[in-house]
């Protein structure tokens, strides 16, 4: 059965947000880049990455369900900030944001008793949990340094030290690696 019309143009919606977190995460990365912390901008280039992932994810979902890809524009993202813990405030708020809507597009696949789009999308919801987990524990760190300038630069090396894993790397073209 192909997926429904409601569902497709939610997906449709959620492969945007993806790619507009990862455009938002890509510019925290400049900046961090500016401010010479290799460590930050190497975590929000990964963060680029994952969100990338995620929405080839539902790219690749869509595609096996039936459903046409309609690609939407991406507004430009905020390019300053204030201070690194306002960075990941705004990456806080921006994850619960996607929560929000990952959570809107269960419900409706609850709605439209389409358990395919249900079980796939579970996987987001987990994922949710532990993107709001990491970056609030960066935000408790960052808030506890203040301006200690020998601590910011050690949480910075050990934000260098954030790489990807394989198996959360779907593949462009057929079934996600995991």
């Amino acid at each position: 059965m192909s997926i429904e019309k409601e569902m497709k143009d939610a997906i449709n919606d959620q492969i945007n947000f993806e790619m507009e977190s990862a455009y938002l995460y890509l510019s925290m990365a400049a900046f961090f880049e500016d401010e010479e912390l290799p460590g930050f901008a190497n975590w929000m280039k990964c963060q680029y990455m994952e969100e990338t992932m995620h929405a080839m994810k539902l790219f690749n979902f869509l595609i096996e369900r039936g459903g046409q890809i309609k690609l939407k524009t991406i507004s430009a993202p905020e390019g300053n900030w204030d201070s690194y813990s306002e960075v990941f405030e705004e990456t806080l708020k921006h994850e619960e944001f996607i929560t929000s809507k990952i959570n809107k597009l269960v419900t409706l696949s609850r709605k439209l008793e389409d358990y395919a789009s249900e079980s796939f999308l579970m996987w987001y919801v987990d994922e949710q949990v532990e993107e709001e987990d990491s970056v609030k524990k960066i935000l408790t760190k960052l808030n506890r340094i203040e301006s200690n300038a020998n601590a910011l630069y050690q949480l910075d090396s050990e934000l260098s030290s954030r790489a990807l894993s394989p198996l959360a790397v779907p593949t462009i073209m057929g079934q996600p690696t995991e």
